[in-house]
């Protein structure tokens, strides 16, 4: 039996890395295009001021790009440490991804932010600005890849269990790219980063002009802000209401337990907006509903049931009961791969299989597992109600204050009514504001996916690598120091360059920084 000492270790090491990470990667999600249109517009007015503009957003965007591959890499470094027995029983398509995502997108990427650098006054413009688009292609690339390996563990498709080899093999490429729960997560998690980048924008020119610095710098970077904030924002909702069609489609038990749903109602079902969930009486109380919404939203009908809770845990159990069969299927066919009975048995129940590997937590006997464990395991089934729950709903709610939000910045700076500080007060303070809703957005994604490393598939304790509870603890307690410098670090080089602004451009074009152009003889 795993250690489930080492598991909740390992879980915890990998989720607070994740989530130190993600503090930077919508960031630089959003300013890669910003940059991108900021530069474009210089490209076609010639005015200096909007390349001031690409260059002090660029050095910002470059201390925050720095901090976010010092972070990303360590995590790819854990499915070997950590979750060694993951990366050997699905690395055949997990990997595939993260090969391409490093190959394709972060040396594309990388590449070329140095050049996007040094190479101002060392390109025509239309060149720099070509290389300014590819840094911004290359992080919605390098993005692509990573959330297609993490829509394959939501939903895993174009893959299967092979008994030979006792591991998941790829089958179709095609369905993992075009995976459709990939896809929805991919807009949404990239739009969420174009909201954060434009917030970021938005409050430091509402910084500026409460201050009197910078006007005309921080009028037009307010404007690029509010209207590219504003379109990001509604794709959000959008793009967020088909990442939950697709989950009710493939992670039902996700979300009944996000809008507490214990028992399955007629259809359409209701939306819950507010309520206390009670998880020993297996009820929500003090339920505040809006009729029909949950049906239209997660089943695009108003005749289709969402399964509740309980509902799902007994399907759970019948599914147990079908991956012994399966499991048994297995152990015949590792002896005898000739064994037609065993074949036939494996090929009809092998899509259970998964939930016959929760029983290893509490047996090594799969096999002989009675009733009484097999309750217990279709009970694992049930995620954590009550944080996904708030989780959910101040995440939606954040994301409906920003299109809010937007709106009014864009009104202002259509009818150019910038000196509105009550305003201004609100953008600024409203700084922190996406980071909290990315991260939100994580715990739901993440933490509804449990008791799965991949839905249906592999158990999330059955994943771990075989190491010491000091080995774990002791490389937590250094990851969370590492990565708290460089959150330490990475907040003071911002603030420095945000106080001392945008410099000057000379007459020239040039900066007054840039080195000198050498002398032709």
């Amino acid at each position: 039996m795993t250690d489930l000492g080492i598991v909740e270790l390992s879980r915890l090491q990998f989720a607070l890395t994740a989530l130190y990470h993600f503090l930077f990667v919508p960031l630089t999600l959003g300013l890669s295009l910003l940059l991108a249109v900021m530069e474009s517009v210089y490209v076609m007015t010639g005015r200096r001021i909007w390349r001031a503009m690409t260059r002090f957003w660029g050095t910002l965007f470059g201390i925050n790009f720095a901090m976010g591959v010092a972070t990303g890499i360590t995590m790819e470094f854990q499915f070997g440490t950590n979750w060694a027995y993951y990366s050997h029983y699905v690395g055949d398509i997990f990997g595939a991804p993260l090969a391409l995502e490093g190959l394709m997108a972060f040396f594309l990427e990388a590449t070329f932010v140095g050049i996007f650098f040094f190479g101002w006054d060392r390109l025509s413009r239309v060149g720099h600005l070509v290389v300014t688009w590819l840094v911004g292609i290359g992080a919605n690339i390098s993005a692509l890849w990573i959330l297609i390996a993490n829509g394959w563990m939501q939903s895993p498709v174009g893959a299967r269990f092979e008994p030979q080899t006792v591991r998941m093999e790829l089958t179709s490429f095609y369905d993992l790219l075009f995976n459709p729960v990939a896809q929805a997560k991919v807009v949404h998690t990239v739009s969420a980063g174009y909201v954060t980048g434009s917030i970021f924008v938005l409050a430091v020119s509402a910084f500026y002009l409460l201050r009197g610095r910078h006007v005309a710098f921080a009028k037009r970077s307010f404007t690029v802000a509010a209207s590219f904030g504003l379109a990001s924002a509604l794709s959000v909702v959008v793009l967020g209401d088909e990442s939950g069609y697709t989950a009710t489609l493939d992670q039902k038990m996700k979300i009944a337990a996000i809008e507490a749903m214990w028992d399955t109602e007629p259809p359409p079902a209701s939306f819950t907006l507010f309520g206390i969930p009670d998880l020993s009486a297996g009820v929500t109380r003090y339920k505040v509903e809006i009729p029909w919404l949950l049906g239209l939203i997660a089943t695009r009908s108003l005749d289709t049931p969402i399964p509740g809770i309980h509902d799902l845990v007994r399907t759970g159990k019948d599914r147990i009961e079908s991956g012994i069969v399966a499991y048994k299927a297995v152990q015949s066919l590792r002896q005898n791969p000739n064994d037609a009975a065993a074949r036939a048995d494996f090929q009809a129940h092998a899509d259970d299989l998964g939930y016959a590997l929760l029983l290893k937590r509490y047996s090594p006997s799969v096999v002989d597992a009675d009733a009484a464990t097999i309750e217990r395991a279709a009970n694992d089934l049930v995620p954590d109600v009550p944080v996904l729950f708030w989780a959910f709903r101040f995440m939606a709610g954040l994301g409906f204050y920003f299109i809010a939000l937007f709106a009014g910045a864009f009104y202002l700076a259509s009818v150019r009514r910038f000196e509105k500080r009550w305003f201004l007060r609100l953008a600024l303070f409203g700084l922190p504001l996406p980071w909290i809703a990315a991260e939100l957005g994580w715990i739901v994604a993440e933490y509804g996916r449990q008791p799965w490393a991949v839905e249906g598939v592999l158990p999330t304790f059955l994943g771990v690598s075989s190491v010491s509870h000091g080995a774990v603890i002791s490389s937590l307690v250094g990851f969370v120091l590492f990565y708290s410098a460089l959150a330490i670090v990475d907040v003071a080089l911002l603030v420095r360059v945000i106080r001392e602004g945008p410099p000057a451009e000379e007459p020239s074009g040039r900066h007054p920084f840039a080195p000198p152009r050498p002398r032709v003889a």
